[in-house]
């Protein structure tokens, strides 16, 4: 572990690890709108949205955070453009108070709000266009949920990024790697990871609390309890459901994210979390595990891309069986053998957006995770050249990313037509 890649492995953790409220597509097209409104300096008499059909498809279906329960792209701009806060990033909605619902109501009434796919090559891309007084303000955002690549008024450039989706080889995510993961993860310093993975621990443990109460969703956490006991692997997937049930469905709270997805940041985190408190280990222990977990998802999730038809819960849920792998004292050669069994088993779940489902999602990808483990532990695996699976973890996880930026193009496709048209 040289001090560059210690460096690069640190920066990566508090880049990606980063607070947000709601599911962080809306919350993207709030803070594009909301950035938009402070440029334009006054309300718009119209807004315009254009965005790429993955945006489309994640915000369709889930409630965005203070606002009364409204869903769709129209809900979340109007959001950030009557109450946001650009500065504020991925948390751009938190400060709207009950009495501003009635001002994005009469927002959303009066205002013309035109919303049309991105005619871009984005996977991930927003642009919000808005006029008022002759006058026109225009946010884009591509890559990545507070990416902004151009800002204008009229024809004052105040923000221009040259963006395009360029290869996993020129990212440094590329740098990771498992074996590399787990030294790192051994040797890092806690108190350069101690406020991010505290920050973790203490707001995704919250939000799961309060889905556990039974009242948010499809209430999966609540059920997985009430079916199979409490035990501390049903408890491992619960806690991971629960904060999906809440947050898909309109709680406030914030969230630790990774790879920029909430519902991913919960699912390598939560059961990690809960398997600690059932053994009884360490805080230092639960840090170290929690590196793991969370570094585990993002090397799995970098040639995936932020969006696809695969479901990230997935990446994240063998991510939580490598962290509780390492809890019970596994190194690379354990902790690869999960990360392999776990693929093995659950890769091709697709990804319909963002909604309550999610949570289920989360509950059969921690399972995952759960199982790849039990099995390394009886000294069983799944082998090269069963189905994706081939030599070496660096390489399996090579073949997800095939299969899910690839192999599963058309699949997000089909999908996406699926949603957009209600067949």
């Amino acid at each position: 572990m040289t001090k560059d890649i210690y460096e690069v492995y640190l920066r990566i953790l508090h880049e990606e690890l980063v607070p947000a409220m709601g599911c962080t597509e809306p919350i993207a097209i709030a803070y594009a709108a909301a950035l938009a409104r402070k440029t334009l300096g006054t309300m718009p008499d119209s807004v315009e949205v254009r965005a790429s059909a993955n945006i489309i498809k994640n915000v369709k279906s889930v409630v965005v955070p203070n606002t009364g329960g409204k869903r769709g792209i129209a809900a979340a701009a109007a959001a950030g453009i009557v109450a946001g806060d650009s500065d504020k990033l991925l948390q751009v909605i938190s400060d709207i108070t009950p009495e501003q619902y009635a001002e994005i109501d009469a927002f959303l009434r009066e205002v013309p709000c035109e919303i049309s796919q991105s005619a871009k090559p984005y996977i991930f891309h927003i642009q919000i266009k808005m006029r008022a007084g002759g006058r026109t303000a225009i946010s884009e955002i591509a890559g990545h949920h507070t990416n902004v690549i151009f800002l204008a008024l009229d024809t004052d450039v105040l923000i221009e990024n040259h963006y395009e989706e360029k290869a996993v080889e020129s990212n440094d995510r590329y740098l990771l790697s498992v074996e590399n993961i787990i030294k790192f993860a051994d040797t890092v310093d806690l108190d350069d990871v101690r406020d991010v993975i505290s920050r973790q621990i203490k707001y995704n443990t919250a939000i799961a609390e309060e889905g556990l109460s039974g009242k948010w969703g499809a209430r999966i956490g609540a059920t997985l309890l009430a079916a199979y006991g409490d035990n501390v692997q049903t408890r491992a997937k619960a806690y991971a459901a629960a904060g999906s049930d809440a947050r898909m469905n309109g709680c406030e709270m914030t969230v630790i994210i990774n790879s920029g997805s909430g519902n991913q940041g919960m699912t390598a985190s939560l059961p990690v979390i809960v398997y600690a408190k059932e053994l009884g280990v360490s805080e230092e222990v639960l840090y170290r595990a929690l590196v793991v977990s969370n570094l585990i998802t993002i090397h799995m999730k970098t040639d995936i891309g932020r969006l696809s038809a695969y479901c990230g819960a997935t990446s994240a849920g063998c991510g939580a069986g490598a962290g509780i792998c390492y809890l019970h004292g596994g190194k690379a050669y354990e902790i690869s053998h999960t990360i392999v069994n776990a693929v093995a088993i659950n890769s091709g779940m697709i990804c319909d957006g963002a909604k309550a489902s999610c949570a289920a999602k989360i509950a059969s990808a921690v399972e995952a995770g759960l199982l790849g483990w039990h099995m390394q532990r009886q000294n069983t695996q799944f082998y090269g050249g069963e189905g994706i699976v081939t030599k070496g973890v660096e390489n399996t996880i090579r073949n997800v990313g095939r299969v899910a930026r690839l192999g599963m193009a058309e699949t997000d496709r089909e999908i996406i037509r699926i949603m957009i048209d209600g067949v």
